[in-house]
Parts: C-alpha cells; sequence; structure tokens
C-alpha cells in the first residue's frame, strides 16, 4: 500500500475540523493520528476513531491502513510534525517560541493575555510544549489567527531545536537558564547550550529576540541576534522594578504600578518579559496594566489559596533548585502572623548533583526558623539524615496531616510534579 507524503496528508487535514492523538476523544470530522508509546500503540485504536467520529485516520502499520479512510504514512509521529510545519508555513504567521528552566509557563500565559488584548492571538493550552505538544498546538492555527506564542520545553540535548525546526518562530524568549534535568541534560552547560537551540535558530533566520537583560548567561550567548533588551536598567527597550511581593507582586513600570496576582518576586522579570512584548507588538499601555493585573494563575503555579485557616503558596507543578531557592527566599522575606510551614517534595532528575542540590535546601532551612517542616521523598529523606519529618509519599503526609491538623499558618507547599503535593492542599483545609 502507497504511504502518503506531507503534502497528501495536508489535504486530509484541511477536509477535516480538527486532529486527535487520543482515541477517548474523537470529535466529529477529526483526524486520528495514532501514535505509539511504551505501553500503547495507536495503531490498534485508529479503526475505532473512525467509527466513534474521526473522518480520517494515519496510520504507520500497514495492517490497520485500508486506503479509503485509514491511511499509511512512514512514521505517524514525524508526520504529525512534518504536517505542523507544513500547515505552520502555510499560513506564515508571526511566532513567539519561550523556553526557559523557570517561568516559560507562567511567562507564556502573561505573554499571552497581554498580546490577547490586540490581537486573535493562539498560545500553547497548559503544559503541552514537548515533540507532540508543539505539532498540536501549531495545528490548532486558523487563518483568522494573527500570532501565535508557542511554548517550548526540553530535557536532552537537542529536544530545543526539534522543536523550532517544526514551530519555525520568528521570534524567540528565553525565561533564564538553571539547574534543572541535569540528569538529561548531563551538565549545566547542557542545559545552557540546549535552551540556546532557540536563539541559534534565531540568528540563523535573522529574527529577533527579546532578551533578558539582567542575565548574564543570556546575554553571553546572544551575540549576532537582534534583540529587543529589558531589564531594571533604564537604558533597555523596556525596565522596571519590582515594589515587591506581600505576597502579591508589585511592578512599577515608568509612572504606572501593576498590581499582580503572582506569589513572590521571583516572578518579576516573567511580569518585565511580557510588559516588554506587548510594548513592542504595540499594545497600548493601559492595556498592557489591565491584563497583568486580572491574570490569575491557576496552574499550581505561584498560586495563593486561602484553605480554612491556613494561606497557602501553591508552587507544586515544578521544582529544580533554582526555583526552590527563590520559592524559599521569597517565603522567608514575607512578613505575615501566624506559624509558618514548609512541605517541600522531592527535586527530580538532578542526576549525580541530586544529592547536594538536596543536601542544599536542608542546610538552608536548618538555617532559619519554621514551626514545622514537612518533606516528602526518599532524596530529602536521604538528605534531611533524621533532621526532619519526612514522608514516603504525598499519600503518607496526608494521612499525618488527617491526624494532626495544620491550622493558623502560613504554608509553602513546594515539589516536583511527580510528588503529587497538590494532593495534600486540601488537607489544610481546617
Amino acid at each position: 500500500m502507497t504511504k502518503l507524503d506531507v503534502q497528501s496528508v495536508y489535504e486530509l487535514f484541511v477536509a477535516c475540523d480538527g486532529v486527535t492523538t487520543d482515541s477517548r476523544n474523537c470529535p466529529n470530522n477529526s483526524l486520528f493520528i495514532a501514535l505509539k508509546g511504551v505501553s500503547f500503540n495507536g495503531n490498534k485504536f485508529a479503526a475505532d476513531a473512525v467509527a466513534k467520529g474521526c473522518k480520517y485516520a494515519l496510520v504507520d502499520e500497514e495492517e490497520y491502513a485500508d486506503g479509503k479512510q485509514l491511511f499509511l504514512v512512514d512514521d505517524c509521529l514525524k508526520m504529525l510534525q512534518k504536517l505542523a510545519n507544513y500547515h505552520r508555513r502555510y499560513l506564515n504567521l508571526p511566532i513567539l517560541g519561550i523556553t526557559g528552566t523557570n517561568g516559560k509557563t507562567t511567562t507564556k500565559e502573561l505573554v499571552s493575555a497581554v498580546l490577547s488584548k490586540k490581537y486573535n492571538l493562539l498560545y500553547t493550552q497548559g503544559n503541552l510544549n514537548n515533540q507532540i505538544g508543539v505539532p498540536l498546538t501549531l495545528l490548532r492555527l486558523t487563518s483568522s489567527h494573527e500570532m501565535a506564542v508557542v511554548e517550548m520545553g526540553a530535557s536532552h540535548p537537542g529536544d530545543i531545536k526539534e522543536l523550532v525546526d517544526i514551530a519555525e518562530p520568528n521570534f524567540g524568549l528565553i525565561t533564564n537558564v538553571g539547574h534543572a534535568h541535569i540528569l538529561g541534560f548531563g551538565s549545566f552547560e547542557g542545559v545552557v547550550k540546549t535552551k540556546g537551540e532557540l536563539y541559534d535558530f534565531i540568528r540563523s533566520k535573522s529574527g529577533k529576540i527579546f532578551l533578558n537583560c539582567n542575565n548574564s548567561i543570556l546575554c553571553s550567548i546572544a551575540h549576532g541576534i537582534d534583540y529587543i533588551p529589558y531589564g531594571t536598567d533604564f537604558s533597555c527597550y523596556v525596565s522596571a522594578r519590582s515594589l515587591g511581593a506581600a505576597p502579591f507582586l508589585k511592578v512599577r513600570w515608568g509612572s504606572r504600578e501593576i498590581s499582580t496576582n503572582l506569589i513572590g518576586e521571583y516572578n518579576f522579570e516573567n511580569v518585565l518579559a511580557a510588559i516588554c512584548v506587548g510594548a513592542y507588538f504595540d499594545v497600548p499601555a493601559d492595556d498592557i496594566v489591565a491584563a497583568l493585573s486580572t491574570y490569575v494563575p491557576s496552574n499550581n503555579r505561584s498560586q495563593f489559596k486561602k484553605c480554612g485557616s491556613n494561606n497557602l503558596i501553591i508552587d507544586a507543578y515544578n521544582a529544580n533548585p533554582t526555583s526552590m531557592m527563590a520559592a524559599l527566599e521569597n517565603f522567608d522575606k514575607m512578613t505575615c502572623t501566624g506559624k509558618r510551614v514548609l512541605v517541600l517534595g522531592d527535586m527530580k532528575e538532578l542526576g549525580v548533583d541530586s544529592d547536594m542540590e538536596h543536601l542544599n535546601v536542608i542546610k538552608w532551612i536548618s538555617a532559619r526558623s519554621y514551626d514545622q517542616v514537612f518533606l516528602v521523598g526518599a532524596c530529602f529523606k536521604k538528605a534531611a539524615d533524621g533532621k526532619y519529618t519526612v514522608f514516603e509519599n504525598v499519600a503518607k503526609l496526608c494521612e499525618h496531616l488527617r491526624g494532626a491538623a495544620v491550622s493558623n499558618a502560613n504554608v509553602l507547599i513546594k515539589g516536583s510534579n511527580s510528588t503529587k503535593l497538590i494532593e495534600c492542599v486540601d488537607c489544610f483545609d481546617v
């Protein structure tokens, strides 16, 4: 049976109303693309997807193709990526690619809130920032959109290069580079090189970057690129300063004061980036202020939640040494009444640096005074060496909290998503 090329697949795509890779979610008249994983084979569900409402399906195993509604391609994942790139080139809209170790999702959300004040904007939903999520985002583009903001994540060398080759951004923004996913990158230098692949692409295409001039590492790898600088220096295209976070961040931009709903002064540079992007794309200043003032995080990042008698700071989507210390330092500076409680979960994927980085956190909190400290995970158990209460998993923590309720406290909840600390939030509703 003949395998379809990308042009032929595009003809199927434009005859459909969207794309799905999940056989449990098959909107009528959509195109199903059969992906494979460690424990699943989408080819086996292609016929079911069509029966449920998909107009066509792509498979990469000939036994599942019929040439009528189920069409054969060489590799479904590669075809998804080729299709997304083909569609992106066909529409030829301005695209801003955003990556970074910390803050990329929050920055994407803030930038999108600002740009949406003026433009019909498509932007990455949730955390769809990988080799599957980026193509699915691009395939949501329509001729009615005026531009797009695409978040790009990485856990191995070459990941960003793969994503920029698909999305072909005209503009780039790296929030920062820090110690995260060292296990995948091999070293901090590997992190810098991989994140810098966004700059490499922009440089090769004579595009523009939004450059955080407060970050010496980013400045050192931005040579040869047309850049729009932002920072605290008045010489920048956009400059601003933080007015602190108690607990919500306030920012002074010229004569304007922006009161955000973001916990933590570490969000200052994320807000500054959004101001810069908005200003460059001629979003009116009042609209920029309104967008940033009304944005409310809802993704377990820098969230504040009143829970019974407790005030929770929830930053439990991800954690690495840089973001962990930023959260702890911010919590330490906050002026608040009541008890101060830490709930910290393991930082994952740190490789050979894991023991040292968890021990650094233990040393830091040991030098300060907290009413209670709860740690979750094997890495913290090893580092704590009996100094603090450590739970094997969040279920054990919840069991303890239900039996010994914490009340009238300010609580920082911070850990890698895989530790599932978000599950303990309801235990503080007392």
